[in-house]
């Protein structure tokens, strides 16, 4: 997973000046945090299908019959874009199948993800989708989506990112001849951060995945693999089952360990679950017992280094 991952963004979160103002909203997680990782496509919706910048600003309505449009300009002397902005966004999703993963300007009514204002009779309410982002989502359903607002929560960031390394990391290998022993073992590989996120939908994808030899095309099923897999991931990963994936790996090491070292690692695991230390501290010391006691199972799990760890990402959970 050595070469940079492709991320959409919105072209305004890197610094461009395409706003309806002609400023910006530089989010300084992707471009100090993230740049140096990935390799951004920044898309502004609005300039390209011709808008300027500055110019007036656009909303989302409903009409009596439940219909959303996208109208620019003063109530009144409004310009209707709904049909120039699905055709674009429709157009270019289709040539988005290779990103793994979308930054979203939150409350854009083109590209916000959730809580956009939506005005018909009574006024306005804060439940609708930008445009282009709702088609997006629905031509990409398997793709990490996530606003620029969200991402400042430790959790949802640290489970964007994760899902931005595995999707990187799954397509790379559909590139290569597919074959059923590499979706197999790709699967054994997740399985511990699968776990992390959602031990019921785990339970549900492991019969899935025994089926396997029952599709008539590998590739067929690697596609249902990707989004049942992606969608299962988008779970944020929880403390408890963080405590649970810890304590089974804690089992390969009872044998090797002493009555002591047992003991103060159960009293990490138990002080993570408690939230009085993070996960990177039960975690590392299970590192430690890993290069003194090596499992290769172990050592192929992506739960102990799903991104790189300079990212500092488990440092807050």
């Amino acid at each position: 997973m050595n070469d940079k991952i492709l991320v959409g963004i919105s072209a305004c979160l890197m610094g461009e000046p395409v706003r309806f103002d002609g400023g910006h909203k530089r989010l300084s997680f992707a471009m100090e945090d993230l740049a140096p990782y990935v390799r951004f496509q920044p898309i502004c919706p609005e300039m390209a299908i011709g808008l300027p910048a500055p110019r007036p600003s656009m909303r989302l309505n409903k009409d009596p019959a439940g219909e959303i449009t996208l109208r620019i300009g003063k109530p009144g002397e409004e310009t209707d874009l709904t049909p120039a902005m699905r055709q674009f966004s429709l157009n270019k999703c289709q040539q988005l199948g290779d990103l793994c993963g979308y930054i979203v300007c939150a409350k854009s009514p083109t590209c916000g993800m959730e809580r956009v204002r939506v005005y018909d009779h009574a006024g306005a309410r804060k439940n609708g989708v930008g445009i282009f982002t709702e088609t997006l989502m629905r031509q990409l359903p398997w793709l990490p989506v996530e606003e620029d607002g969200r991402l400042q929560d430790p959790l949802l960031r640290e489970n964007f990112v994760g899902r931005l390394y595995t999707l990187h990391e799954f397509n790379q290998l559909l590139r290569q001849p597919l074959t059923r022993d590499a979706m197999l073992a790709f699967h054994r590989r997740y399985k511990l951060l699968l776990l992390a996120h959602s031990q019921s939908e785990y339970r549900r994808i492991g019969p899935f995945v025994a089926a396997m030899d029952q599709w008539d095309s590998l590739e067929a099923f690697a596609l249902e693999y990707r989004l049942r897999m992606m969608k299962l991931l988008a779970h944020k990963a929880t403390r408890s089952n963080h405590t649970n994936v810890l304590m089974h790996v804690q089992g390969y090491f009872h044998r090797y360990l002493t009555l002591k070292q047992r003991k103060e690692l159960t009293l990490l695991i138990d002080s993570y679950r408690q939230g009085v230390q993070p996960l990177l501290v039960p975690i590392t010391l299970l590192k430690h017992y890993m290069s003194e006691y090596p499992d290769t199972w172990l050592a192929q799990q992506r739960y102990f280094e799903p991104y790189p760890e300079a990212l500092r990402l488990r440092y807050g959970q």
